[in-house]
């Protein structure tokens, strides 16, 4: 037991500067990230928050590339501060001092990608993009209530699309815009129903899936040989 408290306190010393980062960064986001996984396993979060389920597995996966994957890139990078990085902490300290609801949310992401960046200049930042783009993308924002507007040649389709599937099973239906009138009740196909969320979700678990397969990287070797080979026939065509 005294062999792991000092093999404790020896991690302590020589990350100290990390531990308190993250202890520091885990009293500010801990109260919102409960919050946040509370309401998504519950349904007591609002319906627009709601469309940011998904981050129950986008989360896990981004803490595991960042502290798993590229944790041993991470410790080769030099100490140096980048102004990116000062620049997106600064910001999202404003937000999050705002107390606003959308500006303190948004703020997580771009006090992680701060801190990343003041750590380890834009290196940093580069390496980790990719669990930011997953922190960022499943961090509640108004995205979907910005969306409501555009939804109602959505809603008409599924609306004259149930119509139909009912009238096939002999229900008396009256389909009128987004609107069905079945057996005198009416039914409205709101604009949460239109399948927004089901889009949302399933382009962010493919994203995840490419990443995870390994195609992310293999892509980008393939772009990088295209370019090589752009550079050689230039440098041919040049001699």
């Amino acid at each position: 037991m005294l062999t792991s408290f000092r093999s404790t306190l020896r991690f302590v010393k020589h990350y100290r500067a990390n531990v308190l980062i993250l202890g520091l960064l885990t009293i500010l986001y801990l109260p919102i990230l409960e919050y946040w996984l509370m309401g998504w396993l519950q349904k007591s979060i609002s319906t627009e928050h709601e469309y940011f389920s998904y981050a129950l597995l986008g989360f896990p996966y981004a803490a595991y590339i960042i502290f798993g994957q590229n944790r041993t890139a991470w410790e080769k990078l030099g100490d140096l501060a980048d102004l990116v990085g000062i620049i997106c902490l600064l910001v999202g300290s404003v937000f999050y001092l705002t107390g606003a609801v959308t500006f303190v949310n948004l703020s997580f992401p771009l006090v992680l990608t701060g801190v990343m960046g003041c750590l380890k200049g834009l290196s940093g930042i580069k390496l980790n993009a990719f669990p930011l783009l997953l922190i960022a993308l499943a961090t509640p924002n108004p995205l979907p209530y910005l969306l409501v507007p555009f939804t109602l040649p959505l809603q008409q389709f599924i609306a004259a699309v149930c119509g139909f599937l009912l009238m096939n099973m002999g229900v008396k239906v009256t389909v009128e815009n987004i609107f069905l009138l079945v057996n005198d009740k009416l039914v409205e196909v709101a604009p949460y129903c239109a399948g927004l969320k089901m889009w949302f979700t399933s382009l962010y678990v493919a994203l995840i899936l490419v990443h995870w397969s390994g195609q992310l990287h293999r892509r980008d070797h393939e772009v990088c040989l295209r370019h090589r080979r752009l550079e050689i026939c230039i440098l041919l065509r040049v001699y």
